[in-house]
């Protein structure tokens, strides 16, 4: 008899996998839709933008390289969404391993994040009323954020998605502090041959491979119901370490970096080492800020927050 009823239920499993299935099949009219422009518009956009870059010429800044990889990963992030839902694959994906409608609305969030940073960047490093073309550019990257943007508005506030994890505030909390990593590390300059800011920067990038690891565990939910240990217990002693870490830095990378080293009189706000370094210092404590915050609401449980 349990026999049976376990053929039952896993006939009943294969007729939904059979049924989904045959929902998935390819939808071009998808690109015609109000979503499907707008991804064609980021897409497009972007492209244009960091062929502008790219024709500009290298840098030896790592802010440059750090535009022209975001210009190449967000319509590249956007293409491959705009594929799987043109062919109906998300209902698969729904079904065995995600919440599709989270993963895009997330990757919408972070795009929005890196493209409006760049654009802010490099209008900062390389537009002025002289360079004609650096400002052509920095144009076509304020518009690529703004369209990132709108996709973001589109989603959280017309369609009123409601996001599970990478969307929701814990889950974005982690995509913060890892943007926030980001900006450190393509800000760092002149700690070698320094002990203690050498060690400031191992505080930076303990943290920083061990978040995108939370983040797509999470995403995948199939994934995390296999792992041999408790997740959110892994994640709340994970962040324990983060905030501890970014208390050492937050001391000692200002002191050993800023002791006897005043702003020079000659220090322009758009290539400057000393502002550089400064920014790393300011990113400490935004990202101290947020794993401490992080922290509390785990411990509290509060706003999607779990606890263990």
């Amino acid at each position: 008899m349990t026999d049976l009823v376990y053929l039952c239920e896993e006939m009943g499993v294969i007729d939904d996998v059979k049924d989904t299935l045959s929902r998935a099949v390819f939808t071009p009219s998808t690109l015609l839709s109000g979503r499907g422009g707008l991804h064609m518009c980021q897409i497009l956009l972007c492209l244009v933008t960091f062929i502008l870059g790219l024709f500009r010429g290298g840098s030896s800044h790592t802010y440059w390289n750090y535009a022209m990889f975001a210009w190449a990963f967000c319509p590249i992030m956007t293409l491959i969404i705009t594929i799987i839902e043109m062919f109906k694959l998300d209902i698969i994906l729904n079904m065995f391993c995600m919440d599709w409608a989270d993963f895009t609305t997330g990757m919408a969030m972070s795009s929005s994040l890196m493209t409006v940073s760049v654009a802010i960047f490099y209008a900062n490093f390389y537009a002025c009323l002289k360079c004609l073309y650096g400002l052509i550019v920095s144009v076509f990257a304020i518009v690529c954020g703004i369209l990132y943007v709108l996709e973001v508005v589109k989603d959280k506030f017309l369609d009123k998605k409601k996001g599970s994890y990478l969307a929701a505030l814990p889950g974005f909390c982690k995509v913060l502090e890892a943007f926030v990593s980001c900006m450190i590390f393509i800000s760092l300059s002149g700690y070698r041959d320094q002990t203690v800011l050498i060690l400031c920067v191992i505080a930076y990038a303990i943290p920083f491979p061990i978040l995108p690891l939370i983040i797509a565990t999470n995403i995948l939910k199939k994934l995390k119901n296999c792992l041999p240990f408790n997740l959110d217990r892994f994640v709340f002693i994970f962040l324990v370490i983060s905030v501890i870490l970014y208390i050492f830095a937050a001391i000692m990378y200002p002191i050993f970096m800023f002791k006897n080293n005043p702003r020079p009189h000659d220090c322009p706000p758009s290539f400057c080492i000393w502002a550089i370094q400064f920014m790393v210092a300011f990113f400490t404590y935004v990202n101290l800020i947020l794993f401490t915050l992080d922290l509390i609401f785990t411990l509290l449980g509060i706003c999607g927050f779990k606890r263990t």
